[in-house]
């Protein structure tokens, strides 16, 4: 018979597996934070932020938020880091951005949010090609059921479609897969807090030009503009994408892509709770198939362990 575990030997067992799963669990709750800060956006912007200036509000989401990482962190790129931020930030922030305000202009009724829920899929395909990830057909079936799932949850029936506006969206889910796939390829040495910032940086320093071009200078703010932009900067940029790339790192990629699903469940949940927008049974089951998509997404695969992360030993 196996002889018993001395005291000692238990206490450390039952001690190594509580921090085990206490950094698995947070390795998937903490990065999913920030697609539920970013569903909070959609209520900021149409509640506190002047009209039809969507460029604005990524400039001013973007780059205050950037600087101020970078100030705290004081911690420049250095080497092959000054050209993969600004790749980086392109793809994250610096085209995303337009990309997703001009298929939100052309495409009515939840049409962008649901062709962009394509991402995941896109990001296994990536991750296959470029991770050397297996792309499962539990992930692929995961993500077509996100899709649906989206879709139930703000698509429309009098909902139309415009070639421009899809390609945007489309567009819009192709860079940030890309972005988020090369951010799991390129291992930064730097903190995490400060990648995050040199992103923002470059990604807003990209908008400038454009939105002073397509929306002219700002325009006179009151305050209820500038606590709209204030929160978009420091929990839609600074919290909301530190703990996104926090996800990049630790998780793969296909894991993280599925989290930014939660952005319109949390957004719908918004406009119910605090615009009391009507909640509809397809919108309840809408939610019910992208959560069960997300938990079959984060099954079955590798877990990161604390070896792994490098976090147990910090």
């Amino acid at each position: 018979m196996p002889s018993k575990l001395s005291g000692e030997e238990h206490h450390r067992r039952v001690t190594l597996a509580l921090r085990y799963f206490g950094l698995v669990l947070s390795n998937r709750l903490l990065p999913a934070l920030g697609p539920a800060i970013w569903g909070t956006t959609y209520y900021v912007t149409t509640e506190w932020l002047p009209p039809d200036r969507p460029l604005l509000a990524g400039l001013l989401r973007a780059l205050p938020a950037g600087l101020l990482l970078v100030a705290v962190t004081r911690r420049l790129p250095a080497g092959d880091w000054w050209w993969r931020s600004l790749v980086l930030g392109a793809l994250n922030i610096g085209a995303f951005f337009p990309l997703l305000f001009l298929a939100a202009y052309r495409l009515p009724g939840g049409v962008a949010a649901t062709v962009g829920a394509v991402q995941p899929l896109v990001v296994a395909g990536l991750s296959a090609a470029l991770l050397g990830q297996r792309m499962t057909l539990r992930v692929s079936l995961a993500a077509i059921a996100g899709v649906a799932g989206v879709s139930l949850l703000v698509l429309r029936a009098n909902a139309a479609l415009d070639w421009l506006g899809v390609a945007a969206a489309l567009g819009g889910a192709v860079v940030m897969a890309f972005g988020t796939v090369l951010g799991k390829r390129w291992r930064s040495p730097a903190p995490l807090l400060a990648t995050t910032g040199w992103q923002l940086v470059a990604g807003g320093l990209l908008l400038l030009p454009v939105t002073l071009l397509l929306e002219g200078p700002p325009p006179a703010l009151t305050a209820a503009n500038v606590a709209g932009y204030a929160y978009l900067a420091v929990f839609g940029a600074a919290v909301s994408y530190s703990l996104w790339f926090r996800g990049v790192r630790v998780l793969p990629a296909t894991e993280v892509a599925f989290l930014g699903l939660l952005s319109p469940v949390v957004a719908t949940a918004v406009g119910w709770l605090v615009l009391g927008q009507d909640l509809t049974a397809a919108q309840v089951a809408g939610a019910v198939v992208v959560l069960a998509a997300l938990v079959v997404a984060q099954t079955g695969g590798r877990a990161a362990t604390p070896r792994a992360s490098g976090l147990a030993r910090r």
